[in-house]
Parts: C-alpha cells; structure tokens; sequence
C-alpha cells in the first residue's frame, strides 16, 4: 500500500537524491495500518514444503498488488465527477496529490 501512497523520491537541483533513509522517506508503519485488517493465511495448498526454491515469488508479486490501491483512489476520485471524467492522480498518490486531484475535479464541474 505505501509504495504508490506514500513513498516518494526526491531529487535535489543537481541531481542528488534527497529521501535515501528513514529520517527522508516516508515508510509506512504500523499506524498506517487500518483499524480492522483481516488477513487469512492459505492452508492446506500443495506447495507448503518450507523451502526457498518452492517460495514461488514471495517478494516482487505481492509488491505489485499497491496498484490496486491507487486505482480505488482514482475510483474514489472519479465518483466525484459521476465517473464522467477520468481523474488525474500521479504516484505516489499522497494524501495532497489526491486532495489536489479531488480539486481539480471540482474546479472542472463547476467551470462546465
């Protein structure tokens, strides 16, 4: 969820990159986290052997499923304009990005 939502680069004039740990970077935590999260294990599946060569991919996969969070943003954002409009939300989607894109959607409505 944090890699389209929060975690945002940073490059100074001359190139250099500003956000390089902790005290730069905004990492999600634990109290980002919401105040119910239901996660169920899978059990039973034929692929249980604890080995790293059956890991089948843990890592990078999982990583990917943060876009599913931006589309409900851009989701969110578009009901505002009754899905008429598509809107524009660019990663990472921050809580100003998305208050920024909210705006434009409105300004759009009630300049049409």
């Amino acid at each position: 969820m944090g890699w389209l939502t929060s975690e945002e680069l940073d490059w100074n004039a001359d190139g250099q990159l500003m956000t390089t740990g902790p005290a730069t970077y905004k990492i999600p935590t634990f109290g980002d986290l919401p105040p119910v999260f239901n996660v169920a294990l899978m059990e039973g599946h034929p692929n249980s052997m604890a080995s790293i060569y059956r890991s089948k991919a843990v890592g990078e996969p999982p990583f990917m499923l943060a876009i599913s969070v931006w589309s409900a943003l851009r989701d969110a954002l578009a009901s505002l304009a009754d899905y008429r409009r598509s809107p524009r939300l660019d990663t990472p989607a921050t809580p100003e990005r998305v208050l920024l894109a909210a705006e434009a959607l409105r300004r759009e409505q009630v300049s049409a």
